[in-house]
């Protein structure tokens, strides 16, 4: 098991990466999302050039918001500095398209978006979709110094639903999900994975197929309960993202929600129907994996947490973890909230990842 940090891309903390690094964390994924977060390209060069040996890449970019020739010059470009350490995260957009007004890419798009990524970012020749038409479109100055092609950049495809999990089968490297952090639960994900893989001809296992969850971890005292204020400052805004996501699925595509959030859904969405409907999309994502807007304190309930965040004393975390290994799980990716971030990295790089098999 791996342990890897979520960044709210900030220019100025780089030194956060620089401390995951010295902590024995795997990966740093730069999150992308330009209407609340700094350029996450920019913050991958300046954490290329300051570390040696995390593996650094995006987590996720958006497909939506930038053609797949833009994406794979950019984080060629970041190999150039940091050979080797960089991967590919890719989806279709939460954050990034939503708090614009709009629905993230469609399957279909994200489809052959993907099949546009892998050969360019092995500096390959690929049929782009661009302006309604398609084209052969390949990097022209691979030998040059530009970019760097040559060492391997590994895609691993953000999967909320059966499709794009089916996508990350057929053209990915990994798979990023967000699940209930059950051993069932990836076990299950694994059973869809090796049948989407056989469809697409790909023999999938854990040599060759990664499996990343992106969640938190607190580190609690003993006798603390997983609730305690202390708790709810250092995951509420991971936990409170997910009603977040929530009243997205139901507001654009009229699904119920399902889990903890029933429990006061009544009253969440009242609160969201008091703002303006033609400017809610910049309402629903306030302090996204931040900080809890103080309104929704009250939605961070113990189910919330307990459902979506890995809660407890070091010895319960690292036994959660290995029984996430167990059922086919290869990466925790933390995601704390932003005032708290040391806090969190630090206790988890002292007391849990020494204790990891």
């Amino acid at each position: 098991m791996e342990l890897g940090v979520c960044v709210a891309s900030k220019i100025d903390d780089i030194d956060y990466v620089v401390r995951a690094e010295e902590l024995g964390f795997s990966h740093a994924w730069m999150a992308d999302s330009q209407m609340i977060w700094s350029d996450p390209y920019a913050c991958l060069a300046l954490a290329a050039d300051r570390t040696t040996t995390i593996r650094l890449g995006t987590g996720v970019a958006v497909a939506a918001t930038r053609p797949a020739p833009v994406t794979a010059a950019s984080l060629a470009t970041i190999n150039q500095i940091a050979p080797g350490r960089v991967f590919c995260g890719i989806g279709t957009g939460n954050t990034a398209v939503r708090i614009m007004g709009h629905k993230p890419m469609r399957i279909a798009e994200f489809d052959q978006y993907l099949r546009e990524l892998g050969p360019l970012l092995r500096g390959d020749e690929a049929d782009v979709m661009f302006r309604g038409r398609l084209s052969p479109v390949r990097h022209l100055m691979t030998d040059h110094g530009f970019v760097n092609m040559a060492d391997p950049i590994p895609v691993y495809v953000s999967g909320f639903g059966p499709r794009s999990i089916g996508l990350a089968a057929t053209h990915g490297d990994g798979v990023v999900v967000s699940l209930p952090p059950v051993p069932k639960r990836f076990e299950q994900l694994w059973q869809g994975l090796r049948m989407f893989g056989a469809d697409a001809g790909r023999d999938l296992d854990r040599t060759n197929f990664k499996t990343t969850f992106l969640s938190t971890i607190v580190v609690t005292e003993p006798g603390e309960a997983t609730d305690s204020d202390r708790v709810k400052e250092l995951c509420g805004a991971f936990a409170i993202a997910g009603a977040h996501y929530a009243y997205e699925q139901w507001s654009q595509y009229g699904r119920e929600p399902s889990g903890p959030v029933k429990e006061f859904w009544p009253e969440y969405v009242a609160l969201l129907d008091q703002v303006d409907p033609e400017v809610r999309h910049q309402r629903i994502h306030g302090g996204h994996n931040c900080w809890v807007v103080e309104e929704e304190k009250q939605f961070v309930t113990k189910d919330l947490i307990e459902a979506s965040c890995v809660v407890g004393t070091a010895a319960e975390v690292v036994t959660r973890l290995n029984d996430l290994d167990a059922s086919g799980l290869d990466q925790l990716m933390i995601l704390p909230p932003l005032a708290p971030r040391y806090e969190v990295l630090e206790a988890v790089g002292t007391q849990v990842i020494p204790a990891l098999g």
